[in-house]
């Protein structure tokens, strides 16, 4: 005998749902890049940085979610091929501020291009509508955590700006 799947039952995956979307997601992207020579955290610090140049080694750290040691190793690598230079803080004479180096905007820019490709297959098939409508509950639902987490903000890219789109 099936069971009935009520919305109730439904709304309780929501969690595990929103983990396996971004998983899969993760994983198409890795596939979609392998041609670009670089590791997904390598991407990750990359367009990152492109959005907080000047940031600590700390705050990139919390940005990409590494572990500050994994950073450094990927950082290390990253400034041998000059995509990532450091440069001392002038307020802290113990950090460095970290910079894109003169080859990095090429490199994001194919970054850039692949994440384009792999979002528009992941969300193949549905409307430019329901494209709208899953980012603004998306993003309603980021806002809610924001608020409900304490400290939440602080991890926050708020060099990301969610641009409204009317849904239709």
């Amino acid at each position: 005998m099936q069971r009935h799947v009520t919305a109730d039952d439904r709304i309780r995956q929501f969690g595990f749902l929103l983990k396996d979307v971004s998983r899969l997601n993760t994983r198409h992207f890795e596939q979609c890049a392998k041609g670009l020579g670089l590791t997904l955290g390598q991407c990750k610090v990359m367009v990152y940085l492109s959005r907080n140049e000047g940031a600590t080694q700390a705050r990139l750290a919390a940005l990409t979610e590494m572990e500050p040691m994994t950073l450094v190793r990927i950082i290390d690598r990253m400034e041998k091929d000059e995509l990532i230079e450091r440069r001392a803080d002038p307020s802290d004479r113990r950090a460095h501020r970290l910079y894109l180096g003169a080859t990095a905007h090429a490199v994001i820019a194919e970054i850039i291009r692949v994440a384009d490709y792999a979002r528009a297959e992941a969300l193949a098939g549905l409307s430019a509508a329901d494209k709208s409508q899953l980012m603004v509950l998306l993003e309603q639902v980021r806002a809610n955590l924001i608020a409900l987490v304490p400290h939440a903000s602080d991890d926050v890219d708020s060099s990301v700006e969610f641009v409204r789109t009317p849904v239709e």
